[in-house]
């Protein structure tokens, strides 16, 4: 259920539920930037780590 919320807050807004997955490491830093070059590719990256888990 919990993955359901962060995909749910990452369609939303992608870094919240890279966020709310990793804390402030890496991989938030590179959906911020990927979001701001377009928001489906911070959006895939972000259901992308949520899923790896």
């Amino acid at each position: 259920m919990a993955d359901f919320i962060r995909i749910v807050l990452s369609v939303i807004i992608p870094p919240l539920g890279v966020f709310m997955q990793v804390g402030l490491g890496k991989d938030f830093w590179i959906n911020i930037l990927l979001t701001l070059l377009g928001y489906i590719p911070g959006l895939v990256h972000a259901i992308w780590i949520i899923a790896k888990k």
